[in-house]
């Protein structure tokens, strides 16, 4: 397993992480996801990632869970929640000084955690003002009960926010970001950030990084009965499935029968390819991948072998295949 900086700080991520995100509390039962979190742990990746949001609280008592099972020695890990959306209560979402607070013990509650390691403000909250934001996420660490805290799906312009409130304030600005990023899916993290790397040192956890499994090529025949596109009462995988029946989705499918044919190449699966093209981006700290059974953990793991391939030719045979590459240049790691 390889290690990366999270960001400008001295803290260490596995370079793949496994996330519960539609998984376990939901998909597969807590036995399963035991499974998967000790063949993951076994393998080195250090860093687990849930929400307060992920299956009503369910994911993190099942990862809770699985970590008190094993025994697993504290200073060995690195987890992460994530705060927003936390029940139906008028002050039960978004990011006031009131729900990080509250919704930060009730997340260490079900995780029968004393601290995570890092904690992320899972959206903006336009109606909060970002200097309360920052001043809750600043309590929670004085607190001890967060070393770091960071954003997911925030835009620069909004980190920038932060940084410039937590500079005037002399507090803690976040860390990290957790964005959706994979082939399909680039200008945020290629692009927005890219300011944001060298003016802060922003680190970056990314999710998705096989679109829901599109790029995995499963999808390519229709879509599997055991798959997150079966199913029928999540609203993201709805839009995702609804997605494929566009003409941008069939478009989509194409690209990946022919990246299929670069992976085949390199002897690897179509979802290591995309795995290990997000791992040779050095602006990523850790790629969160999803596993519904251990066997696809250790899959997952195997794209670390694929990285030292993605040769300046692969990758430029990939981009002729995607044709979206951001007009910006951007620090891919050299072979």
């Amino acid at each position: 397993m390889e290690y990366r900086y999270l960001g400008n700080s001295g803290l260490m991520v596995s370079c793949l992480s496994l996330g519960g995100w539609v998984t376990y509390g939901g998909q597969v039962g807590p036995e399963i996801a035991q499974e998967c979190m000790k063949v993951a742990f076994d393998l080195g990746i250090n860093f687990f990632d849930t929400a307060e949001v992920y299956s009503g609280g369910q994911c993190e008592k099942d990862m809770g869970a699985a970590i008190r099972k094993f025994g697993w020695k504290r200073s060995d890990l690195v987890i992460s929640t994530k705060l927003f959306w936390g029940g139906k209560g008028p002050n039960d979402r978004g990011l006031s000084r009131k729900h990080i607070i509250e919704g930060t013990n009730a997340s260490l509650e079900r995780l029968q955690l004393d601290y995570v390691d890092l904690l992320y403000a899972h959206r903006p909250d336009p109606d909060t003002p970002m200097e309360e934001i920052v001043r809750a996420f600043n309590h929670v660490i004085d607190q001890g009960k967060a070393f770091y805290w960071g954003t997911s799906e925030w835009s620069a312009q909004q980190i920038t926010e932060a940084h410039t409130v937590a500079q005037r304030l002399n507090l803690i600005a976040p860390l990290m970001e957790q964005p959706q990023y994979n082939m399909f899916h680039r200008d945020r993290v290629e692009k927005e950030y890219m300011p944001l790397y060298k003016s802060f040192g922003l680190g970056t956890t990314i999710w998705s990084p096989l679109a829901s499994g599109l790029l995995s090529g499963k999808y390519n025949d229709g879509i599997p009965s055991d798959s997150r596109l079966a199913l029928k009462d999540n609203a993201v995988m709805k839009r995702y499935r609804d997605a494929l029946e566009t003409a941008d989705g069939r478009v989509k499918l194409e690209k990946v029968a022919k990246l299929h044919l670069i992976a085949e190449k390199l002897e690897c699966t179509s979802s290591q390819l995309a795995l290990a093209w997000c791992l040779k981006n050095t602006n990523v700290s850790s790629v969160i991948t999803g596993a519904s059974k251990p066997s696809q953990v250790e899959e997952n793991v195997k794209s670390l072998r694929v990285v030292p391939l993605l040769t300046e030719e692969i990758m430029r045979n990939i981009e002729e295949v995607l044709l979206n590459k951001p007009e910006q240049e951007y620090n891919f790691r050299s072979s």
